[in-house]
């Protein structure tokens, strides 16, 4: 072999190596179905939250990702996010309502943090969830977690008695009934053209609720849903009044009622145990924008895990790295996108 064909031949071995280490990389980034933001030193330190994701419209892919990443980085917390997935690319693919692989890491879970709307789960993956609440391990739900579950294909399906529309006893109204305090009944902001302004509970405000440390301005723009009536086991911490506009600065409406927005609560298992709950019918991922928004969740996944008394008279919700949410809208929705996407560097 002469000088000049050995470069050659070394170069084409280097390329074939490097061409084998993009596939290989690109082949784990497909296989990987969920996150893990590892938790360090904190108060959240030896404490794992799951974070469930898997709507069609208010991108909780991107709202639970960036509240996962705050709770570990910032406070020790590790938190694994859960995606809908198409298992034929295994992209997150929240139009499928049928496969949220990882379920299974709810087994040793401290807290779930839910914000998943319509899913009709296979039984293997809806069991670690059946389980879960059987425990009575603590919930923390956003936005349409109050009607997660819908079994319209199996209709006598072992788990229909999650269905946010069920009549089981002991179950009406599914998950959300029966977990959260209530299920979905309808828009009372006018969907896409009213926001909702937060208005805080004076009661709570003044008995320095622990959740609403260093809370005072929440504005977004999804609208104000309707609630019927909550549990009278249940602390409402704020109302939503509905606003004029989709921007901050749009004037109240002041010819609609205001609804609960965020509230507390217990739920009891069927095995007696009880949990806590907060549930807010806010959390599109663009709601996010506002700081105290942020402020609130972080404050009652404390909350939720019995650590209010840590919880920061103002805590840092700083994000981490750019968060660029998009607009709520089934048709915005964003194909093609591996979980690896929101790894935290």
């Amino acid at each position: 072999m002469t000088s000049a064909q050995k470069p050659a031949g070394l170069s084409r071995v280097l390329s074939i190596f490097l061409l084998f280490l993009l596939f290989a990389c690109s082949s784990r980034a497909q296989q990987e179905q969920w996150v893990t933001y590892k938790g360090g030193d904190g108060p959240g330190k030896g404490k794992k939250i799951v974070l469930v994701s898997g709507d069609e419209e208010y991108r909780s892919e991107e709202a639970l990702t960036m509240l996962g990443k705050i709770l570990a980085k910032k406070y020790g917390f590790t938190c694994t996010v859960l995606f809908a997935i198409d298992p034929k690319t295994g992209t997150i693919n929240a139009l499928d309502q049928t496969n949220i692989p990882g379920l299974e890491n709810l087994r040793d879970a401290d807290l779930m943090v839910i914000a998943a709307r319509f899913r009709e789960l296979p039984d293997a993956q809806m069991k670690y969830v059946d389980e879960y609440v059987k425990s009575g391990k603590p919930v923390v739900g956003l936005r349409t977690a109050t009607h997660a579950f819908f079994y319209s294909r199996d209709k006598n399906n072992q788990y229909k008695k999650y269905d946010w529309r069920s009549k089981e006893k002991g179950w009406e109204n599914g998950f959300g009934g029966r977990v959260l305090g209530e299920t979905w009944v309808a828009h009372h902001g006018d969907h896409g053209k009213e926001g909702t302004r937060a208005l805080i509970d004076g009661v709570q405000q003044r008995a320095k609720n622990p959740i609403l440390n260093g809370v005072k301005d929440i504005w977004g723009p999804t609208d104000v849903y309707t609630i019927n009536k909550l549990p009278d086991n249940s602390t409402v911490l704020m109302h939503g009044l509905s606003t004029l506009g989709m921007t901050a600065d749009s004037p109240p409406n002041l010819d609609k009622s205001v609804m609960p927005i965020a509230w507390t609560r217990t739920y009891k298992s069927e095995s007696g145990k009880e949990g806590r709950v907060f549930a807010t019918t806010m959390g599109a991922s663009i709601d996010f924008l506002s700081e105290d928004l942020r402020r609130l969740l972080v404050n009652a996944c404390f909350w939720a895990l019995n650590l209010e008394s840590q919880i920061p008279e103002k805590a840092d919700v700083n994000t981490i790295g750019e968060y660029t949410p998009t607009m709520f809208s089934p048709d915005l929705f964003k194909q093609g996108t591996y979980p690896s996407k929101y790894k935290m560097d």
